[in-house]
């Protein structure tokens, strides 16, 4: 399971965000223009580290502390470079199989583990943290919160009372959030022009950089292929290729010589879990099932699913109704219920002691008020199964029977795992492989196959597809299940 989104988080800003509506002079680090701000420095870095460390604990961080400081060596080198090295900066590698990176205000920059099996080297990694960096330096965020304040602070106001029912809200009340801001083009091309230059100096050969926007093109096109942010607020990636070979093009510095770092890299991710993750549960079609936890679950199938590390979400085709599953600890489920149900804001229904599927269960449909009138209705219960206790949850904000069924039939399916295969299921992992005499990489998946397609093969390696010539003694990736 994986985490809820950061609708507390915005909760939490908003009293924050109430207070510095003076508006002030900033001098912008990276232009030495003076512009209107509301952020101050100190403000920035506050909201930064708060949304990181949620982050941190709600996405999940890698387990390797290796690759950490691989990456965060990096990232240190070109910020305390920059044009704001007091920043506390930090750069974390996050346990998700999404490529993507992005920056909080203050310095926390974050990095997927899925967009560092899709790099071949440590230049085309440098360019991507360099832009994240860009974001920071020139203030993007801050500049976004300024434009958006008093909107923002108006949404904020409609969180709904409880802190718990908030976290349940999850992707109905997205638009809460101020953690992923709109960057526009400008910024997104400035940002581009800023981590070039960050590279540069910093020794690496940006002609990768081209390397990485033509994955980043070819991973957009992929079938059901999501990049949530990194790649949606960015322009496209073909204008990028071309902005960035006119760079290029102005150069006055030889780049031979100049540091690519793919053998390096590729030891650095070199055993690296490669998509989901199966051991922290996994959906066929809406069935979810977790081996670890041995339980499994059934969401409608026409629902958008996720699966984050403290919640396994559903929101329905019209986003007005959430499924949600969740640990909820060791406690009784009548004392868990209770708890629940007594909670401010919440108006509970007739809860009754049950068993599903021969678990301890109890349950009971409640109602709930936000701070601006909206209803919300529901279904909650809380399963003992195996030790832990499980909380399962419908919330809407449409009329009160309209999911009754759907929510019944959820709390219902939740019953222990016993197929063999879903137990057994392990994650795959990059493997590195050193050829030993030119070939291709058709030749070379056919020696030492992989359990991915070769075109995606080939993506990740940065090869047009499998007739791309291979020198002898170069290092390819492929994709294993141990």
């Amino acid at each position: 399971m994986r985490a809820v989104p950061l609708l507390t988080a915005a909760r939490r800003l908003a009293p924050l965000a109430l207070g510095i509506l003076v508006a002030t002079c900033a001098t912008n680090p990276v232009t030495g223009k003076r512009e209107l701000s509301l952020v101050s420095e100190s403000q920035e870095i506050s909201m930064g580290r708060s949304y990181a460390g949620q982050v941190a604990q709600e996405t999940g961080v890698y387990p390797d502390s290796s690759v950490q400081a691989y990456v965060s060596g990096i990232g240190l080198e070109m910020a305390r470079a920059s044009e704001r090295p007091r920043l506390p900066w930090t750069f974390t590698v996050m346990d998700d199989p999404q490529v993507n990176a992005f920056a909080l205000p203050g310095g926390f920059i974050f990095v997927t583990r899925g967009i560092l099996t899709h790099m071949s080297s440590e230049a085309e990694l440098a360019t991507v943290v360099g832009h994240e960096i860009g974001h920071v330096t020139a203030r993007h965020s801050v500049q976004q919160m300024t434009r958006q304040q008093l909107a923002q602070i108006g949404l904020m106001a409609g969180a709904i009372a409880s802190d718990e029912i908030a976290r349940n809200l999850g992707v109905i009340g997205q638009g809460l959030g101020v953690l992923f801001l709109k960057y526009g083009r400008d910024d997104e091309s400035q940002a581009d022009g800023l981590g070039f230059r960050y590279a540069l100096n910093d020794g690496y050969d940006v002609r990768r950089m081209v390397d990485m926007f033509r994955i980043l093109q070819r991973v957009s096109g992929k079938a059901g292929q999501r990049i949530p942010e990194w790649q949606s607020t960015h322009p496209d990636p073909g204008n990028r290729i071309q902005a960035t070979e006119q760079r290029l093009a102005r150069l006055t510095v030889p780049l031979d010589g100049t540091k690519v770092n793919r053998e390096p890299f590729l030891r650095a991710i070199d055993g690296m879990i490669y998509g989901d993750n199966p051991r922290n549960g996994f959906f066929a079609g809406g069935l979810f099932r977790h081996p670890d936890l041995a339980f499994q679950v059934r969401f409608p199938d026409d629902w958008r699913t996720v699966n984050q590390s403290r919640a396994v979400l559903g929101v329905s085709p019209s986003q007005d109704a959430q499924l949600q599953l969740a640990l909820a600890g060791q406690a009784a489920p009548g004392d868990a219920l209770k708890r629940f149900l007594g909670q401010q804001g919440v108006q509970a229904g007739r809860s009754s002691q049950t068993t599903i599927n021969g678990n301890p269960a109890a349950l009971a449909p409640f109602t709930a008020q936000t701070q601006d009138g909206a209803q919300l209705s529901g279904l909650v219960a809380f399963v003992s199964f195996t030790g832990n206790t499980y909380q399962l949850l419908g919330l809407t904000a449409a009329a009160a029977d309209t999911y009754d069924r759907t929510f019944q039939s959820f709390v219902g399916s939740f019953r222990r795992l016993t197929d063999p295969v879903a137990l057994g299921a392990k994650p795959k992992r990059i493997q590195v492989t050193r050829v030993t005499r030119p070939t291709t990489l058709a030749a070379f998946n056919q020696q030492y196959p992989s359990v991915i397609a070769i075109d995606e093969l080939a993506l990740i390696n940065g090869l047009d597809d499998g007739g791309a010539a291979i020198a002898a003694g170069e290092s390819i990736k492929r994709v294993v299940t141990q």
